[in-house]
């Protein structure tokens, strides 16, 4: 059976995200249904806000899950890879940056 949508099996590489990691969203994510207390269409998350991943799980044993605990919110929501972008990430330097400064410093 196809997927309609995503064919890609997220789980057979390495999750793109660690428990302690800070992260922002990246996009508005309301309530599907699945998130007790709260009306379907309510707004969970808003786009640029900051939180860190908790726990890692999976769904359908296909896709990653990461909770994310958004601070401000005071609230622990399921997010996709897709939905997030790394705040710690960005702060490191990529390897070629590393490579250089190896290279010069002395």
């Amino acid at each position: 059976m196809w997927l309609a949508r995503e064919q890609e099996v997220e789980i057979r590489r390495p999750p793109q995200f660690r428990p302690g990691e800070r992260v922002r969203a990246t996009r508005h994510v309301r309530n599907d249904g699945t998130y007790p207390g709260r009306e379907i269409g309510e707004n969970l998350v808003r786009k640029g806000e900051e939180g860190y991943v908790r726990d890692i799980g999976t769904f359908l044993q296909q896709f990653f899950i990461y909770a994310v605990e958004w601070i401000d919110r005071g609230t622990v929501v399921g997010m996709r890879a897709r939905e997030l972008t790394s705040l710690d990430k960005a702060d490191a330097p990529c390897s070629a940056e590393e490579n250089a400064n190896k290279g010069t410093a002395g």
